[in-house]
Protein backbone atom coordinates (compact mmCIF):
# COMPACT_ATOMS: atom_id res chain seq x y z
CA UNK A 1 0.00 0.00 0.00
CA UNK A 2 2.55 2.80 1.02
CA UNK A 3 4.60 1.43 -2.37
CA UNK A 4 1.18 2.31 -4.38
CA UNK A 5 1.18 5.93 -2.59
CA UNK A 6 5.02 6.50 -3.87
CA UNK A 7 4.30 5.46 -6.77
CA UNK A 8 1.51 8.36 -7.02
CA UNK A 9 3.51 10.87 -5.18
CA UNK A 10 6.09 10.46 -7.57
CA UNK A 11 4.02 10.76 -10.44
CA UNK A 12 2.06 13.87 -8.83
CA UNK A 13 5.72 15.52 -9.05
CA UNK A 14 6.92 14.95 -12.27
CA UNK A 15 3.56 16.54 -13.31
CA UNK A 16 4.06 19.29 -10.39
CA UNK A 17 7.25 20.02 -12.66
CA UNK A 18 5.96 20.08 -15.88
CA UNK A 19 6.82 16.09 -16.44
CA UNK A 20 3.15 15.21 -16.97
CA UNK A 21 3.36 14.46 -20.69
CA UNK A 22 6.45 12.28 -19.68
CA UNK A 23 3.99 10.13 -16.92
CA UNK A 24 1.66 10.23 -20.03
CA UNK A 25 3.77 8.59 -22.34
CA UNK A 26 5.47 6.43 -19.61
CA UNK A 27 2.14 4.75 -19.60
CA UNK A 28 0.82 5.09 -22.93
CA UNK A 29 -1.52 7.57 -21.77
CA UNK A 30 -2.61 10.31 -25.37
CA UNK A 31 -3.36 13.69 -24.61
CA UNK A 32 -5.42 15.58 -26.00
CA UNK A 33 -4.60 16.63 -29.19
CA UNK A 34 -1.12 15.15 -28.88
CA UNK A 35 0.26 13.95 -32.33
CA UNK A 36 0.17 10.04 -33.11
CA UNK A 37 2.79 9.88 -34.76
CA UNK A 38 5.12 12.50 -32.69
CA UNK A 39 9.09 10.95 -32.58
CA UNK A 40 9.27 8.92 -29.87
CA UNK A 41 12.58 8.51 -29.99
CA UNK A 42 13.77 11.02 -27.56
CA UNK A 43 12.78 13.03 -24.58
CA UNK A 44 10.79 15.91 -24.80
CA UNK A 45 12.45 19.07 -24.78
CA UNK A 46 11.33 20.67 -21.73
CA UNK A 47 12.54 17.74 -19.83
CA UNK A 48 16.35 17.67 -21.84
CA UNK A 49 16.53 21.12 -21.85
CA UNK A 50 15.65 21.63 -18.01
CA UNK A 51 18.48 20.87 -15.67
CA UNK A 52 17.53 22.75 -13.44
CA UNK A 53 13.56 21.57 -13.28
CA UNK A 54 15.22 18.09 -12.56
CA UNK A 55 17.55 19.50 -9.74
CA UNK A 56 14.58 20.87 -8.05
CA UNK A 57 12.29 17.92 -8.68
CA UNK A 58 14.67 15.55 -7.06
CA UNK A 59 15.07 17.57 -4.11
CA UNK A 60 11.21 17.40 -3.41
CA UNK A 61 11.41 13.31 -3.87
CA UNK A 62 13.69 13.08 -0.73
CA UNK A 63 16.80 11.79 0.32
CA UNK A 64 16.64 8.52 -1.92
CA UNK A 65 16.09 10.81 -5.45
CA UNK A 66 18.87 13.61 -3.72
CA UNK A 67 21.37 10.67 -3.05
CA UNK A 68 20.48 9.35 -6.74
CA UNK A 69 21.13 12.91 -8.40
CA UNK A 70 24.36 13.25 -6.43
CA UNK A 71 25.13 9.65 -8.33
CA UNK A 72 24.33 11.09 -11.63
CA UNK A 73 26.69 14.41 -10.56
CA UNK A 74 29.64 12.47 -11.19
CA UNK A 75 28.77 10.64 -13.99
CA UNK A 76 29.68 12.94 -16.67
CA UNK A 77 30.35 10.58 -19.22
CA UNK A 78 26.52 10.15 -19.46
CA UNK A 79 25.42 13.31 -18.71
CA UNK A 80 26.30 16.58 -20.42
CA UNK A 81 28.65 19.31 -18.04
CA UNK A 82 24.78 21.60 -17.63
CA UNK A 83 23.54 18.55 -15.66
CA UNK A 84 26.45 17.25 -13.63
CA UNK A 85 26.89 20.96 -12.83
CA UNK A 86 23.44 21.27 -11.46
CA UNK A 87 23.13 17.92 -10.73
CA UNK A 88 26.13 18.95 -7.96
CA UNK A 89 24.10 21.43 -6.35
CA UNK A 90 21.93 18.96 -4.64
CA UNK A 91 21.93 19.41 -1.14
CA UNK A 92 21.29 16.51 1.62
CA UNK A 93 21.19 18.41 4.12
CA UNK A 94 18.12 18.38 6.09
CA UNK A 95 16.78 19.14 9.83
CA UNK A 96 17.98 17.04 12.30
CA UNK A 97 15.88 14.17 13.78
CA UNK A 98 14.31 14.84 17.38
CA UNK A 99 16.91 13.51 20.05
CA UNK A 100 14.44 11.04 21.42
CA UNK A 101 14.54 9.36 18.14
CA UNK A 102 18.23 9.30 17.70
CA UNK A 103 18.49 8.01 21.51
CA UNK A 104 16.12 5.02 20.89
CA UNK A 105 18.37 4.17 17.88
CA UNK A 106 21.57 3.88 19.89
CA UNK A 107 19.80 2.24 22.91
CA UNK A 108 18.19 -0.51 20.33
CA UNK A 109 21.61 -0.57 18.45
CA UNK A 110 24.05 -1.00 21.61
CA UNK A 111 21.67 -2.61 24.34
CA UNK A 112 22.25 0.22 26.84
CA UNK A 113 20.71 3.23 27.83
CA UNK A 114 22.85 6.18 26.77
CA UNK A 115 23.72 6.93 30.49
CA UNK A 116 25.43 3.52 30.58
CA UNK A 117 28.05 4.41 28.20
CA UNK A 118 28.03 8.10 27.53
CA UNK A 119 29.00 10.76 30.69
CA UNK A 120 27.61 13.32 27.99
CA UNK A 121 25.51 12.92 25.21
CA UNK A 122 24.68 16.76 23.22
CA UNK A 123 21.17 16.53 21.91
CA UNK A 124 22.11 19.00 19.32
CA UNK A 125 23.36 17.69 16.12
CA UNK A 126 26.91 18.55 15.04
CA UNK A 127 25.26 17.70 11.19
CA UNK A 128 22.28 16.52 9.48
CA UNK A 129 22.45 14.42 6.49
CA UNK A 130 19.85 12.00 4.42
CA UNK A 131 20.80 9.32 5.74
CA UNK A 132 22.39 9.99 9.22
CA UNK A 133 23.62 12.75 12.01
CA UNK A 134 26.08 13.17 14.21
CA UNK A 135 26.19 13.97 17.77
CA UNK A 136 29.24 14.98 19.94
CA UNK A 137 29.62 12.85 22.83
CA UNK A 138 32.35 11.70 25.62
CA UNK A 139 32.34 8.38 27.20
CA UNK A 140 32.48 7.35 30.63
CA UNK A 141 36.41 6.95 30.51
CA UNK A 142 36.50 10.86 29.86
CA UNK A 143 36.99 10.28 25.86
CA UNK A 144 36.09 12.83 23.75
CA UNK A 145 34.03 11.28 20.52
CA UNK A 146 31.41 11.83 17.86
CA UNK A 147 29.00 9.59 17.45
CA UNK A 148 27.19 9.12 14.12
CA UNK A 149 23.98 7.74 13.94
CA UNK A 150 21.69 6.62 10.68
CA UNK A 151 18.26 8.06 11.03
CA UNK A 152 15.56 5.73 11.79
CA UNK A 153 13.17 4.14 8.89
CA UNK A 154 15.93 5.16 6.17
CA UNK A 155 16.77 2.10 4.69
CA UNK A 156 12.94 1.12 4.82
CA UNK A 157 11.79 4.19 2.79
CA UNK A 158 15.36 3.76 0.43
CA UNK A 159 14.66 0.15 -0.46
CA UNK A 160 10.85 1.30 -1.16
CA UNK A 161 11.90 4.11 -3.64
CA UNK A 162 14.66 1.66 -5.23
CA UNK A 163 11.26 -0.60 -5.77
CA UNK A 164 9.92 2.27 -7.77
CA UNK A 165 13.08 3.85 -9.03
CA UNK A 166 13.28 0.31 -10.88
CA UNK A 167 9.98 0.63 -12.56
CA UNK A 168 10.55 3.91 -13.72
CA UNK A 169 13.97 3.62 -15.39
CA UNK A 170 11.93 0.39 -16.70
CA UNK A 171 9.59 2.44 -18.31
CA UNK A 172 11.70 5.20 -19.47
CA UNK A 173 14.17 2.94 -21.54
CA UNK A 174 11.40 1.71 -22.82
CA UNK A 175 9.86 5.03 -24.09
CA UNK A 176 12.64 7.00 -24.69
CA UNK A 177 15.97 6.37 -27.04
CA UNK A 178 18.05 8.74 -24.69
CA UNK A 179 17.34 6.50 -21.69
CA UNK A 180 18.60 3.54 -23.32
CA UNK A 181 22.01 5.38 -24.14
CA UNK A 182 22.19 6.45 -20.51
CA UNK A 183 21.12 3.03 -19.23
CA UNK A 184 18.55 4.12 -16.62
CA UNK A 185 17.85 0.68 -15.17
CA UNK A 186 21.98 0.63 -14.30
CA UNK A 187 22.17 4.15 -13.00
CA UNK A 188 19.83 2.86 -10.41
CA UNK A 189 21.79 -0.75 -9.81
CA UNK A 190 24.74 1.31 -9.45
CA UNK A 191 22.91 3.46 -6.69
CA UNK A 192 21.37 0.22 -5.09
CA UNK A 193 24.84 -1.15 -4.53
CA UNK A 194 26.27 1.85 -3.06
CA UNK A 195 23.95 3.51 -0.57
CA UNK A 196 23.23 0.56 1.08
CA UNK A 197 26.93 0.54 1.88
CA UNK A 198 26.67 4.34 3.19
CA UNK A 199 23.95 2.52 5.71
CA UNK A 200 26.52 0.00 7.25
CA UNK A 201 28.47 2.01 9.98
CA UNK A 202 30.64 -1.45 10.65
CA UNK A 203 31.72 -0.85 6.34
CA UNK A 204 32.82 2.64 7.54
CA UNK A 205 34.65 1.97 10.67
CA UNK A 206 36.71 -0.79 8.71
CA UNK A 207 37.18 1.82 6.03
CA UNK A 208 38.28 4.02 8.54
CA UNK A 209 40.63 1.58 10.06
CA UNK A 210 42.07 0.68 7.09
CA UNK A 211 43.06 4.12 6.66
CA UNK A 212 44.46 4.78 9.62
CA UNK A 213 46.77 1.50 8.76
CA UNK A 214 47.91 3.13 5.82
CA UNK A 215 48.71 5.93 7.31
CA UNK A 216 50.26 4.84 10.69
CA UNK A 217 53.13 6.69 11.91
CA UNK A 218 52.82 9.14 9.90
CA UNK A 219 53.33 12.98 11.31
CA UNK A 220 51.25 14.62 8.74
CA UNK A 221 47.71 12.58 8.39
CA UNK A 222 45.65 11.44 11.78
CA UNK A 223 42.78 9.14 11.62
CA UNK A 224 39.77 9.13 13.74
CA UNK A 225 40.08 6.37 16.32
CA UNK A 226 37.01 3.65 16.03
CA UNK A 227 35.35 2.55 19.39
CA UNK A 228 34.23 -1.11 18.11
CA UNK A 229 32.77 -2.09 21.67
CA UNK A 230 30.40 1.41 21.19
CA UNK A 231 29.80 0.43 17.56
CA UNK A 232 27.12 -0.92 15.67
CA UNK A 233 25.46 -1.64 12.20
CA UNK A 234 23.48 1.77 12.86
CA UNK A 235 25.91 3.99 15.33
CA UNK A 236 29.38 4.34 14.95
CA UNK A 237 31.47 6.29 17.72
CA UNK A 238 34.54 7.29 16.66
CA UNK A 239 37.34 9.42 18.30
CA UNK A 240 36.31 13.15 17.96
CA UNK A 241 38.73 15.61 15.72
CA UNK A 242 39.26 18.95 17.23
CA UNK A 243 40.57 21.02 14.67
CA UNK A 244 39.31 23.76 11.92
CA UNK A 245 37.90 22.66 8.12
CA UNK A 246 39.82 23.43 5.51
CA UNK A 247 38.19 26.32 4.11
CA UNK A 248 38.21 28.55 6.82
CA UNK A 249 42.26 29.92 5.47
CA UNK A 250 42.09 32.56 7.81
CA UNK A 251 41.46 31.03 11.06
CA UNK A 252 44.01 28.54 9.82
CA UNK A 253 46.63 30.82 9.68
CA UNK A 254 45.44 32.78 13.49
CA UNK A 255 46.46 29.21 14.18
CA UNK A 256 49.72 29.18 13.44
CA UNK A 257 49.69 26.91 10.44
CA UNK A 258 50.67 27.84 7.16
CA UNK A 259 47.90 27.28 4.49
CA UNK A 260 50.52 26.55 1.68
CA UNK A 261 52.39 23.67 3.89
CA UNK A 262 48.49 22.36 4.84
CA UNK A 263 48.06 22.12 1.06
CA UNK A 264 50.97 20.16 0.11
CA UNK A 265 49.84 17.43 3.10
CA UNK A 266 46.34 16.72 1.11
CA UNK A 267 48.33 16.43 -2.36
CA UNK A 268 51.37 14.31 -0.83
CA UNK A 269 48.38 12.37 0.98
CA UNK A 270 46.28 11.90 -2.42
CA UNK A 271 49.50 10.78 -4.28
CA UNK A 272 50.05 8.14 -1.89
CA UNK A 273 46.70 6.96 -1.46
CA UNK A 274 46.70 6.31 -5.58
CA UNK A 275 50.07 5.48 -5.97
CA UNK A 276 51.23 3.35 -2.66
CA UNK A 277 47.73 2.19 -1.67
CA UNK A 278 44.94 2.07 -4.03
CA UNK A 279 42.41 2.59 -1.59
CA UNK A 280 41.65 6.69 -1.51
CA UNK A 281 38.68 8.84 0.47
CA UNK A 282 36.64 10.14 -2.54
CA UNK A 283 34.63 12.65 -0.97
CA UNK A 284 37.78 14.91 0.71
CA UNK A 285 35.16 18.41 0.36
CA UNK A 286 36.13 21.15 2.72
CA UNK A 287 33.78 19.65 5.87
CA UNK A 288 35.20 16.23 5.43
CA UNK A 289 38.70 17.52 5.90
CA UNK A 290 39.84 18.94 8.93
CA UNK A 291 43.43 20.79 10.26
CA UNK A 292 44.28 19.85 13.62
CA UNK A 293 45.74 22.33 15.96
CA UNK A 294 49.22 20.66 15.78
CA UNK A 295 49.32 20.97 11.79
CA UNK A 296 48.35 17.65 10.73
CA UNK A 297 45.14 16.76 8.58
CA UNK A 298 42.73 14.41 9.71
CA UNK A 299 39.92 13.01 6.96
CA UNK A 300 36.19 12.00 8.71
CA UNK A 301 33.61 10.82 6.59
CA UNK A 302 34.54 7.49 5.55
CA UNK A 303 31.48 6.19 3.75
CA UNK A 304 32.47 6.72 -0.23
CA UNK A 305 35.48 4.80 -0.77
CA UNK A 306 37.71 4.57 -4.25
CA UNK A 307 39.59 1.21 -4.74
CA UNK A 308 42.27 0.71 -7.69
CA UNK A 309 43.46 -2.84 -8.22
CA UNK A 310 47.25 -3.46 -8.72
CA UNK A 311 46.70 -3.17 -12.13
CA UNK A 312 44.60 -0.12 -12.39
CA UNK A 313 47.34 1.22 -10.17
CA UNK A 314 49.56 0.86 -12.65
CA UNK A 315 47.57 1.89 -15.34
CA UNK A 316 46.98 5.23 -13.19
CA UNK A 317 50.89 5.95 -12.63
CA UNK A 318 51.34 5.48 -16.30
CA UNK A 319 48.28 8.37 -17.09
CA UNK A 320 49.79 10.27 -14.54
CA UNK A 321 53.21 10.10 -15.45
CA UNK A 322 52.77 10.34 -19.38
CA UNK A 323 50.67 13.92 -18.72
CA UNK A 324 53.76 14.97 -16.67
CA UNK A 325 56.29 14.31 -19.05
CA UNK A 326 53.69 15.81 -22.44
CA UNK A 327 54.22 11.71 -23.44
CA UNK A 328 50.88 11.30 -24.64
CA UNK A 329 51.81 7.67 -26.58
CA UNK A 330 52.34 6.27 -22.74
CA UNK A 331 48.46 8.01 -21.97
CA UNK A 332 47.13 6.54 -24.83
CA UNK A 333 48.61 2.94 -24.12
CA UNK A 334 47.19 3.46 -20.28
CA UNK A 335 43.80 4.45 -21.99
CA UNK A 336 43.99 1.10 -23.95
CA UNK A 337 45.13 -1.24 -21.08
CA UNK A 338 42.10 -0.35 -19.32
CA UNK A 339 39.96 -0.86 -22.09
CA UNK A 340 38.58 2.65 -22.33
CA UNK A 341 39.39 3.14 -25.68
CA UNK A 342 40.09 0.69 -28.71
CA UNK A 343 40.19 0.97 -33.06
CA UNK A 344 36.82 -0.64 -33.02
CA UNK A 345 35.17 2.17 -31.46
CA UNK A 346 37.10 5.08 -31.73
CA UNK A 347 38.68 7.30 -34.19
CA UNK A 348 42.26 7.16 -31.82
CA UNK A 349 44.46 9.89 -34.35
CA UNK A 350 41.37 12.36 -33.57
CA UNK A 351 41.13 11.64 -29.96
CA UNK A 352 44.71 11.59 -29.23
CA UNK A 353 44.67 15.28 -31.09
CA UNK A 354 42.07 16.19 -29.00
CA UNK A 355 43.17 14.82 -25.99
CA UNK A 356 46.52 17.06 -26.44
CA UNK A 357 44.36 19.99 -27.49
CA UNK A 358 42.50 19.83 -24.21
CA UNK A 359 45.71 19.54 -22.03
CA UNK A 360 48.48 21.23 -23.41
CA UNK A 361 47.21 24.65 -22.12
CA UNK A 362 47.37 23.59 -18.31
CA UNK A 363 50.85 22.48 -18.44
CA UNK A 364 53.77 23.88 -16.02
CA UNK A 365 50.98 25.94 -14.37
CA UNK A 366 49.84 26.56 -10.84
CA UNK A 367 46.85 25.82 -9.35
CA UNK A 368 45.82 29.15 -8.79
CA UNK A 369 46.46 29.92 -12.39
CA UNK A 370 43.87 27.09 -13.38
CA UNK A 371 40.21 26.89 -13.57
CA UNK A 372 39.78 23.27 -11.85
CA UNK A 373 35.91 23.50 -13.18
CA UNK A 374 37.23 24.10 -16.68
CA UNK A 375 39.59 21.43 -16.42
CA UNK A 376 36.97 18.43 -15.25
CA UNK A 377 34.48 20.10 -18.00
CA UNK A 378 37.07 19.47 -20.40
CA UNK A 379 37.87 16.13 -19.49
CA UNK A 380 34.21 15.29 -19.03
CA UNK A 381 33.11 16.50 -22.42
CA UNK A 382 36.03 14.29 -24.14
CA UNK A 383 34.56 11.22 -22.66
CA UNK A 384 31.19 12.29 -23.27
CA UNK A 385 32.01 13.20 -26.80
CA UNK A 386 33.46 9.87 -27.91
CA UNK A 387 30.89 7.81 -25.53
CA UNK A 388 33.74 6.56 -23.03
CA UNK A 389 32.02 4.80 -20.21
CA UNK A 390 34.27 5.25 -16.72
CA UNK A 391 33.54 2.19 -14.57
CA UNK A 392 33.37 3.42 -11.35
CA UNK A 393 36.33 3.60 -9.49
CA UNK A 394 37.96 5.81 -12.11
CA UNK A 395 35.06 8.34 -12.28
CA UNK A 396 35.56 8.50 -8.03
CA UNK A 397 39.13 8.71 -8.84
CA UNK A 398 38.63 11.91 -11.24
CA UNK A 399 36.45 13.66 -8.56
CA UNK A 400 38.45 13.30 -5.83
CA UNK A 401 41.64 14.88 -8.13
CA UNK A 402 39.07 17.82 -8.68
CA UNK A 403 38.41 18.14 -4.80
CA UNK A 404 41.74 17.86 -4.17
CA UNK A 405 43.20 20.20 -6.14
CA UNK A 406 40.00 22.56 -5.80
CA UNK A 407 41.40 22.49 -2.12
CA UNK A 408 44.84 23.08 -2.74
CA UNK A 409 43.54 26.16 -4.93
CA UNK A 410 41.53 27.50 -1.67
CA UNK A 411 44.27 27.30 0.40
CA UNK A 412 46.80 29.19 -1.39
CA UNK A 413 49.01 26.63 -3.03
CA UNK A 414 50.97 27.52 -6.42
CA UNK A 415 51.61 23.46 -6.41
CA UNK A 416 51.03 21.41 -9.42
CA UNK A 417 49.18 18.27 -8.34
CA UNK A 418 50.85 16.57 -11.93
CA UNK A 419 54.41 17.46 -10.13
CA UNK A 420 53.61 16.55 -6.69
CA UNK A 421 52.56 13.06 -8.20
CA UNK A 422 55.33 12.29 -10.39
CA UNK A 423 57.55 10.46 -8.36
CA UNK A 424 55.32 8.52 -6.44
CA UNK A 425 54.02 7.36 -10.06
CA UNK A 426 57.73 6.73 -10.92
CA UNK A 427 58.10 4.37 -7.82
CA UNK A 428 55.02 2.77 -8.00
CA UNK A 429 56.25 1.88 -11.90
CA UNK A 430 59.57 1.06 -10.76
CA UNK A 431 58.11 -1.45 -8.12
CA UNK A 432 56.16 -3.02 -10.32
CA UNK A 433 58.57 -4.35 -12.62
CA UNK A 434 61.39 -5.54 -9.70
CA UNK A 435 62.86 -8.73 -9.66
CA UNK A 436 59.81 -9.77 -7.09
CA UNK A 437 57.26 -8.88 -9.01
CA UNK A 438 58.46 -10.90 -12.23
CA UNK A 439 58.79 -13.92 -9.75
CA UNK A 440 55.27 -13.16 -8.77
CA UNK A 441 53.76 -12.97 -11.93
CA UNK A 442 55.66 -16.29 -12.98
CA UNK A 443 54.07 -18.27 -10.38
CA UNK A 444 50.72 -16.37 -11.24
CA UNK A 445 51.36 -17.81 -15.00
CA UNK A 446 52.29 -21.33 -13.53
CA UNK A 447 49.35 -21.68 -11.56
CA UNK A 448 47.28 -20.60 -14.19
CA UNK A 449 48.61 -22.83 -16.78
CA UNK A 450 48.53 -26.12 -13.81
CA UNK A 451 44.68 -25.08 -13.67
CA UNK A 452 44.45 -25.10 -17.44
CA UNK A 453 45.94 -28.41 -17.40
CA UNK A 454 43.79 -29.93 -14.78
CA UNK A 455 40.98 -29.01 -16.60
CA UNK A 456 42.39 -30.88 -19.95
CA UNK A 457 41.59 -34.13 -19.34
CA UNK A 458 37.82 -32.91 -18.77
CA UNK A 459 37.63 -31.21 -22.27
CA UNK A 460 38.94 -33.96 -23.69
CA UNK A 461 36.57 -36.42 -22.22
CA UNK A 462 33.57 -34.08 -23.14
CA UNK A 463 34.94 -33.74 -26.66
CA UNK A 464 35.53 -37.98 -27.23
CA UNK A 465 31.57 -38.36 -25.56
CA UNK A 466 29.74 -35.83 -27.78
CA UNK A 467 32.18 -37.33 -31.01
CA UNK A 468 31.02 -41.10 -29.66
CA UNK A 469 27.53 -39.56 -29.41
CA UNK A 470 27.42 -38.49 -33.12
CA UNK A 471 27.03 -34.48 -32.05
CA UNK A 472 30.77 -33.95 -33.14
CA UNK A 473 32.37 -35.25 -36.64
CA UNK A 474 36.45 -35.50 -35.94
CA UNK A 475 38.04 -35.78 -39.87
CA UNK A 476 41.61 -36.02 -40.08
CA UNK A 477 43.77 -35.66 -43.37
CA UNK A 478 47.47 -36.21 -43.84
CA UNK A 479 49.34 -36.23 -46.87
CA UNK A 480 53.17 -35.98 -46.59
CA UNK A 481 53.69 -33.67 -43.94
CA UNK A 482 56.43 -35.52 -42.04
CA UNK A 483 59.09 -33.67 -43.89
CA UNK A 484 57.97 -30.03 -42.94
CA UNK A 485 56.93 -31.54 -39.25
CA UNK A 486 60.23 -32.52 -38.93
CA UNK A 487 61.25 -28.90 -39.63
CA UNK A 488 58.98 -27.59 -37.96
CA UNK A 489 60.06 -29.23 -34.53
CA UNK A 490 63.54 -28.36 -34.91
CA UNK A 491 63.00 -24.77 -35.75
CA UNK A 492 60.68 -24.68 -32.86
CA UNK A 493 63.26 -26.82 -30.41
CA UNK A 494 65.56 -24.08 -31.44
CA UNK A 495 63.16 -21.16 -30.60
CA UNK A 496 62.40 -23.04 -26.98
CA UNK A 497 66.50 -23.25 -26.32
CA UNK A 498 66.64 -19.73 -27.56
CA UNK A 499 63.69 -18.80 -24.95
CA UNK A 500 65.99 -20.53 -22.07
CA UNK A 501 68.77 -18.50 -22.94
CA UNK A 502 67.17 -15.06 -22.42
CA UNK A 503 65.27 -16.47 -19.58
CA UNK A 504 68.48 -17.49 -17.91
CA UNK A 505 70.88 -14.42 -19.17
CA UNK A 506 68.04 -12.38 -17.20
CA UNK A 507 67.52 -14.27 -13.97
CA UNK A 508 71.52 -14.43 -13.45
CA UNK A 509 71.18 -10.61 -14.13
CA UNK A 510 68.74 -10.09 -11.86
CA UNK A 511 69.98 -11.85 -8.91
CA UNK A 512 73.37 -10.74 -9.51
CA UNK A 513 72.15 -7.31 -8.90
CA UNK A 514 70.40 -7.66 -6.30
CA UNK A 515 70.96 -5.98 -3.24
CA UNK A 516 70.53 -9.34 -0.58
CA UNK A 517 73.24 -11.77 -0.51
CA UNK A 518 71.76 -15.26 0.54
CA UNK A 519 74.03 -18.15 2.51
CA UNK A 520 77.18 -17.73 2.26
CA UNK A 521 78.97 -21.50 0.73
CA UNK A 522 82.48 -22.71 0.70
CA UNK A 523 83.99 -23.80 -1.90
CA UNK A 524 87.33 -25.29 -2.28
CA UNK A 525 88.71 -22.79 0.32
CA UNK A 526 86.49 -19.69 -1.44
CA UNK A 527 83.30 -18.31 0.31
CA UNK A 528 80.98 -16.64 -2.26
CA UNK A 529 77.14 -16.21 -1.84
CA UNK A 530 74.73 -18.55 -3.26
CA UNK A 531 73.09 -15.18 -5.02
CA UNK A 532 76.43 -15.09 -6.56
CA UNK A 533 76.36 -18.57 -7.43
CA UNK A 534 73.25 -19.10 -9.02
CA UNK A 535 74.01 -15.30 -10.75
CA UNK A 536 77.28 -17.09 -12.39
CA UNK A 537 75.52 -20.36 -13.21
CA UNK A 538 72.65 -18.67 -14.94
CA UNK A 539 75.39 -16.83 -17.34
CA UNK A 540 77.27 -20.62 -17.80
CA UNK A 541 74.22 -22.54 -18.46
CA UNK A 542 73.19 -19.05 -21.03
CA UNK A 543 76.73 -19.40 -22.66
CA UNK A 544 76.73 -22.72 -22.83
CA UNK A 545 73.72 -23.30 -24.50
CA UNK A 546 73.74 -20.45 -27.01
CA UNK A 547 77.40 -21.79 -28.21
CA UNK A 548 75.53 -25.24 -28.49
CA UNK A 549 72.36 -23.36 -30.58
CA UNK A 550 75.01 -21.34 -33.16
CA UNK A 551 77.04 -24.85 -33.59
CA UNK A 552 74.52 -26.63 -34.27
CA UNK A 553 72.30 -23.67 -37.09
CA UNK A 554 76.03 -23.53 -38.58
CA UNK A 555 75.95 -27.40 -38.99
CA UNK A 556 72.74 -27.70 -40.80
CA UNK A 557 74.03 -24.98 -43.20
CA UNK A 558 70.46 -22.95 -42.41
CA UNK A 559 72.25 -19.60 -41.49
Amino acid sequence: MKGIRRFGTISRVLAKHGYGNVVDRLFRRPRPGADGDADKSSIPRPAFHSPARIRRMLEELGPSFIKLGQLMSVRADLFPPEYTEEFKKLQDSVPPVAFTEIRSVVETELGSPVEGIFSEFSPEAMAAASVAQVHEARLMNGDRVAVKVIRPGIERKIREDIHVMYFFAEKLEKAFEFARIVGTVNLVKEFERTIFRELDMYIEGGNIEKFAANFEGSDEIHTARVYWEHTARSVLVMEYIDGIKMDQVERIRQAGIDPGAVAMIGLRSFSRQLMDFGFFHADPHPGNTIVMYDGRVSLVDFGIIGYLDKETMMQVANIFLGYAEHDYDMVMDAFREAGLIDDDTIDLRRFRTDLKDMSEPFYGRSLQTISVKDVYEQVMRLAYKYRIRLPRNLLLLLKTFVQTEALGKILGSDASILEVTRPYARKLLQRGYDAQKLLRNLGRDTRSMGAALKMMPRFAYAILKRTAEGRHRIEVRHNGFDPMVGRFERGLNRAIVGLIIAASTIAGSLVLNSPVAVMDISLGGITVSLTTLLGVSGYSIATLLGLWLILSIFRSGKM
